[in-house]
């Protein structure tokens, strides 16, 4: 039987975009059964919708206007993404820090994308970090990882990283582009090892 993924986005989805052309190439290890938002706005969520792949969206908005915390928010989420009994639960441009009630519910089972390797530039714009250091001399490569999620941000053990080099010349936006598109090769990779281990 084919095992469950259910992807998290806040954004534009091109990851998620990348693991449903993988899916649909039949080589994702896996079927995507849900595609979670935190932000109705999210273009993934129109991806998901023309790809056939369910989704829901649950901002923290409407809960913090309900007097409610962020981890009412993990634990109503917890609820409803284990409705869908998932293999495989997949951080992809997901801007929320999970806390201990939502990551304890599926241990073991998320993994999360982020543009730096292992040890670098944990949290946010790591790739803006990453062009800062490079512009001051100071860094001449970057790179991507999957890893584990743990209660500490990035810090869970990797499962496929690769380095990314800047180069003399590179915009902002040249080296964005650059990681992106490792994170379309690396994170469907990545999936697959985690739910076909011994397909590698």
């Amino acid at each position: 039987m084919s095992k469950k993924i259910v992807v998290l986005i806040s954004g534009s989805g091109t990851n998620l975009q990348a693991l449903i052309d993988a899916q649909q190439r039949d080589s994702l290890g896996g079927h995507i059964a849900l595609v979670v938002s935190n932000r109705t706005s999210a273009l993934g969520l129109t991806r998901a919708t023309t790809a056939g792949i369910p989704t829901y969206t649950q901002t923290l908005r409407a809960f913090r206007d309900q007097g409610k915390t962020r981890e009412d928010y993990d634990l109503e989420l917890a609820t409803r993404v284990s409705e869908y009994t998932p293999d495989l639960v997949v951080l992809a441009g997901w801007m929320h820090i999970l806390s201990p009630a939502f990551i304890d519910r599926f241990n073991g089972r998320i993994i999360n994308l982020h543009p730096a390797l292992p040890g670098e530039l944990e949290g946010a714009h790591a790739i803006d970090r990453a062009y800062d250091e490079f512009k001051r001399g100071v860094r001449s490569r970057t790179g991507v990882m999957v890893h584990y999620v743990i209660p500490e941000v990035d810090k869970g053990e990797p499962i496929v990283t690769q380095e990314v080099p800047c180069q003399e010349g590179d915009s902002l936006e040249d080296l964005e582009a650059r990681i992106h598109a490792v994170e379309h090769q690396l994170l469907p990779r990545a999936v697959r090892l985690v739910l076909e281990p011994s397909s590698h």
